[in-house]
């Protein structure tokens, strides 16, 4: 199954910054999933299963440096961009 995550991390430390960009370059790294960076959050495309694996690891990566990082994270679990959205 085809999935779609909106993620933004929020580390709670004065050098906020590198932290971030560390992590997307991590994600990046599972060539099984799609990167899409964004300003305010990143995307990730792929299977269920790899998305979900990649951000396992590199989530748990990013606690065990920082834990007072905050992980906001929205699925949907289709390929957004396929997706056609009609009004409300």
């Amino acid at each position: 199954m085809k999935i779609s995550v909106d993620i933004s991390m929020y580390p709670l430390h004065e050098d906020y910054c590198q932290p971030i960009i560390d992590f997307i370059e991590a994600m990046e790294q599972h060539s099984a999933v799609s990167i899409q960076r964004n300003s305010m959050s990143t995307h990730i495309y792929g299977e269920f299963s790899d998305v979900m694996g990649a951000m396992n690891n590199e989530i748990e990566q990013v606690l065990q440096k920082l834990p007072t990082t905050v992980f906001v994270i929205k699925l949907i679990g289709t390929d957004r961009e396929k997706v056609n959205y009609r009004g409300c």
